[in-house]
């Protein structure tokens, strides 16, 4: 089934130059970026994005970091999308991600793992909301 999820590229990688290689590896496994826009993410955008995570130790430092620099925003569209780019991206610690994936060949921590992606269909469809 075709679904959109949401990407961003985070300040670690927008620093570093990596949009080019991040997109070229998702659109590598055949998704298609339907709407993409680069920007410096708000506190009330941050607040919204991470808010599962609100009470929780790293939460503020989530919040900070995704608004320290610019940040490419995303919507991929294909089959199994979400599936598919939570694949390619991997673990959120880069040492425990798959070899080959964006987030072990790229990243340098769990929290400058170069890209956020969201992790169901539903919290696919309320990230692009605060973002599009």
């Amino acid at each position: 089934m075709t679904e959109r999820t949401f990407v961003m590229i985070k300040p670690d990688a927008t620093s570093r130059g990596l949009i080019g290689k991040v997109i070229a590896r998702l659109e590598g496994e055949g998704l298609r970026v339907v709407a993409m826009k680069m920007l410096n993410v708000d506190r009330l955008a941050a607040e919204r994005l991470y808010a599962i995570h609100r009470g929780k130790p790293f939460y503020d430092g989530l919040v900070e970091y995704i608004m320290s620099g610019p940040v490419v925003a995303m919507i991929l569209e294909g089959e199994g999308a979400v599936r598919r780019v939570r694949r390619v991206v991997g673990a959120t610690d880069p040492a425990k991600a798959e070899p080959g994936t964006i987030r072990r060949d790229l990243g340098l921590g769990i929290r400058e793992n170069v890209v956020h992606a969201a992790d169901s269909v539903e919290n696919a469809e309320r990230e692009i909301q605060i973002f599009f």
